[in-house]
């Protein structure tokens, strides 16, 4: 086939929110020598612009995570291929996860599918997550943002737990740090020294391209 039916082939299945499709695309993207990175280019528009759609009434949220997941998968599988020193066109790698105590997780949810339609490499850690989980993705992914969610108020002093943690691995200045969640304020998130602090899954989008020099 040639690249364009590849590359379209790769968009058809990501639409159709079929993960298997999407991995088993990627795969010959890689055997037909063609370029990973123009692949995940395709992957990321589509979402992108389904995010658009999202915004304006067009899709329902749970179009929108599937078809963000399907391209998580695609783009794993995608990113094996790229040569050491060459770069994807993602705005940054976001780890979320929602903190240690809390099993609340479809905030954090919501708020990666909206990270990756803007245009993110989102790693989602999952929920319960203890701040060595989260030092250990942000290191191991080589991540721009860490966001740490909280949907209980007795879980939210484990944001600040993330913080100080990083300070003491000496890692604090290497990441952004993002917090949000129901019980969580602007006031708090400066409070402990986070660098931004989302309301919801649409503010978080804004405030991470911002903290990432992006308008």
């Amino acid at each position: 086939m040639s690249k364009k039916e590849v590359f379209d082939k790769l968009k058809v299945t990501l639409l159709g929110y079929d993960v298997e499709a999407v991995k088993k695309v990627a795969k010959e993207v890689i055997d037909e020598g063609l370029d990973p990175i123009e692949a995940i280019d395709v992957l990321t528009t589509t979402v992108r612009e389904l995010g658009n759609k999202y915004g304006t009434g067009e899709i329902f949220l749970p179009e929108l995570i599937m078809t963000a997941d399907a391209m998580q998968v695609g783009t794993a599988v995608l990113t094996q291929a790229i040569p050491p020193g060459e770069e994807t066109h993602t705005l940054g790698t976001y780890v979320i996860g929602t903190v240690k105590g809390d099993i609340h997780d479809i905030g954090k949810t919501i708020a990666g599918a909206m990270l990756s339609a803007a245009g993110f490499n989102v790693v989602d850690i999952g929920k319960d997550v203890p701040p060595s989980a989260f030092a250990e993705a942000a290191e191991r992914n080589k991540a721009d943002i860490v966001g740490a969610s909280a949907i209980m108020s007795t879980t939210i002093p484990a944001q600040r737990d993330i913080v100080e943690y990083f300070e003491a691995l000496g890692i604090r200045k290497k990441y952004k740090i993002m917090v949000g969640g129901g019980p969580c304020t602007e006031e708090y998130a400066r409070e402990i020294g986070a660098d931004g602090y989302g309301k919801d899954a649409m503010e978080a989008v804004k405030v991470a391209m911002k903290l990432v020099g992006k308008k």
